[in-house]
């Protein structure tokens, strides 16, 4: 795990505990979820399309690789989209 993140949408909405992961094609982006009794992780919150994901991870990726590296502790960037 390279880094956890908050993302507030339209300053109505906030989905925290978002995961930035380096998978073996690359860094992608983790959702919130929880381990249910049966031993299986469930989102917590999620986009309901393929469109809105990859948006979303556009954006977190694109703030985190372009955060200066004396920043890596306090990532907290506001970007418009």
């Amino acid at each position: 795990m390279k880094a956890i993140v908050s993302v507030t949408f339209d300053d109505m909405f906030v989905i925290h505990d978002m995961k930035i992961i380096e998978g073996a094609s690359g860094l992608f982006i983790a959702m919130p979820s929880r381990k249910t009794p049966s031993g299986e992780y469930k989102d917590i919150a999620h986009p309901i399309n393929s469109d809105t994901r990859e948006m979303i991870q556009q954006v977190i990726l694109k703030e985190y690789e372009n955060m200066p590296e004396d920043q890596e502790d306090t990532f907290g960037t506001q970007s418009e989209y």
